[in-house]
């Protein structure tokens, strides 16, 4: 690793007094410098997102790292901006978020811990308003809230399934209540969310106070701001929304900022980091969570919409081996060669395609290469792709580093350069918040149309009455198929989208609609990898993926 202070100056000219060093190879930008750069002109905006998730893989993050180093040397300047990882899951199954191979950010085990503490940080502002409520109940309830209509929950950034449910009891037997509460993870808190879409430091404090923690018996909203302490968690996350800067394993510049829940939040890195990484460089490399059924679909219609970021292009990340399991392979056979089920399970590949081309987004196809495939399954999908005119590119920056990416970056370029500049949302902000919903599913899930009883619907109008009218939506389901049903695979039609519950984000500015079961607290598996970590001889961490 370069020193970040020298790595910042070279690269992307940012003087040292720009930058607050965290050690020798981490630093956050000052927020008076990316004041400063608005005047510079926009780089170019490509989004790295995918095909429905399998157990398989697909390598999203690696892929983007390995763009955004081929990029750089083909002699494009280019930044990465990417997710901050939860320690929870590192330390349970899902592993860490730095890439992976010769396509990796480092340094890995501090970003994938406690990196600069803005995790820390937005545990610790959520919780604050968590005791707030808390303690206005104690001393007597002025604002008169409903305690049963209290939905703010504290969270933990580790995964813990004891604490998913709890009663609370505050005070004693005289003066006293109870009621029932409980954790969700951090990236799970609107405070994350709020904290990826907001501006500036002003942008995040007024967002943070309108933060609905539960109504009155009138069924009126209160607020962060109602119970006064809006401007307190804003304190606690002064240093937290300025952009970290680290780098690749070949020293190109990355940010890493943000890290929402996918399939409950909008899955994207802070908004402030993508509009300063696009002042300092021609060309921008992000991702979005999951498949591009929820992880594209909120990046346009929730991060651009809000931000007013334009996308350019979009590579969707494929493996042969997770078409095949689209196809109907069991994960022990995927390993095998079998065009047929390649074939059934493009479909998959085919519906992502269409949905980013009928969003006016350019699209590239990035086959993420594995030891176990062949050429006649690369092929298979290079035609496959083609049909649909698009391009796909094998891929082997996991093992070559950028160079390995090349031809991607080549492609990308040209598809930039040769694009319409027909980028549009999906749906308009009058749109009724039910209609958008239903938009999204018969438009992206391939849906029939939704299902949402009485209490759903009246839900969605109290939320139009109370401001939310022209808000997107933004729904949480399962990212294992287009559908809100899991075992549904490939490219399914014609289902229902159930909605189960609504909920208003006031301070991200979103309704969040829940399809389905959607966890907000993961557990450990049996065996978790932190079973694997440990100190070893030299005094490195080891055990950490």
């Amino acid at each position: 690793m370069r020193p970040i202070l020298e790595l910042g100056a070279d690269r992307l000219g940012l003087r040292a007094d720009k930058l607050d060093p965290y050690g020798h190879d981490k630093a956050k930008v000052a927020l008076e410098h990316v004041t400063a750069l608005s005047e510079n002109e926009d780089g170019r905006l490509i989004l790295v997102t995918a095909i429905t998730p399998t157990s398989a893989g697909e390598g999203k993050t690696t892929t983007a790292i390995g763009l955004g180093d081929a990029l750089n040397s083909v002699g494009k300047k280019t930044m990465i901006c990417l997710r901050e990882p939860s320690v929870g899951p590192c330390l349970g199954s899902k592993g860490g978020a730095t890439g992976g191979g010769y396509s990796q950010v480092v340094p890995m085990e501090d970003i994938n811990l406690h990196f600069t503490g803005d995790l820390h940080a937005i545990g610790a502002a959520n919780n604050l308003l968590a005791a707030a409520i808390d303690n206005h109940l104690y001393w007597g309830n002025s604002l008169g809230i409903d305690v049963q209509s209290i939905s703010w929950r504290r969270v933990v950034d580790m995964n813990d399934r004891a604490l998913r449910n709890l009663t609370l009891r505050c005070g004693d037997a005289l003066k006293g209540s109870s009621r029932d509460d409980g954790f969700d993870i951090t990236a799970a808190s609107e405070v994350m969310a709020i904290f990826c879409l907001a501006d500036d430091l002003n942008d995040l404090d007024r967002r943070l106070g309108r933060i609905v923690v539960g109504y009155t018996h009138e069924r009126q909203p209160v607020t962060a701001c109602d119970l006064g302490v809006a401007g307190a968690m804003t304190v606690l996350l002064r240093d937290a929304i300025k952009p970290n800067l680290v780098q690749t394993l070949e020293n190109n510049p990355v940010f890493v900022h943000g890290g929402p829940f996918a399939n409950i939040a909008h899955g994207c890195n802070s908004v402030l980091a993508t509009k300063t990484a696009l002042k300092l460089a021609d060309y921008v490399v992000t991702e979005a969570g999951f498949g591009a059924d929820l992880g594209a679909e909120k990046f346009i219609d929730i991060k651009c919409r809000k931000s007013g970021l334009k996308l350019d292009c979009a590579v969707l990340v494929v493996t042969a081996r997770a078409l095949k399991m689209h196809g109907g392979v069991d994960r022990p056979e995927i390993g095998t060669e079998d065009l047929e089920a390649l074939r059934v399970g493009t479909t998959n590949l085919v519906g992502h395609i269409e949905n980013l081309h009928g969003l006016g987004v350019p699209v590239v196809v990035a086959v993420n290469r594995f030891g176990v495939d062949t050429p006649a399954e690369h092929e298979l999908i290079k035609e496959l792709a083609a049909e649909h005119g698009v391009q796909a590119v094998i891929c082997d920056n996991w093992a070559r580093g950028g160079v390995g990416a090349e031809e991607l970056a080549e492609m990308v370029v040209t598809a930039i350069d040769n694009g319409t500049g027909g980028f549009r949302l999906l749906y308009p902000d009058d749109m009724p918040l039910i209609e958008k919903v239903r938009t999204i599913a018969q438009n992206i899930y391939r849906a029939s149309d939704v299902a949402a009883d009485e209490k759903v619907r009246d839900r969605f109008a109290e939320f139009e009455g109370i401001g939310a009218a022209n808000y997107p939506v933004c729904i949480a389901k399962t990212q294992y198929s287009f559908s809100a049903y899991p075992a549904l695979k490939g490219m399914p039609e014609g289902h229902v989208l159930p909605i189960r519950e609504v909920q208003l984000a006031g301070g991200a500015e979103f309704v969040v609609v829940k399809c389905g079961e959607i966890m907000t607290m993961p557990g450990l598996p049996r065996v978790p990898a932190a079973n694997a970590i440990h100190i070893d001889e030299n005094s490195q961490i080891a055990g950490l993926f």
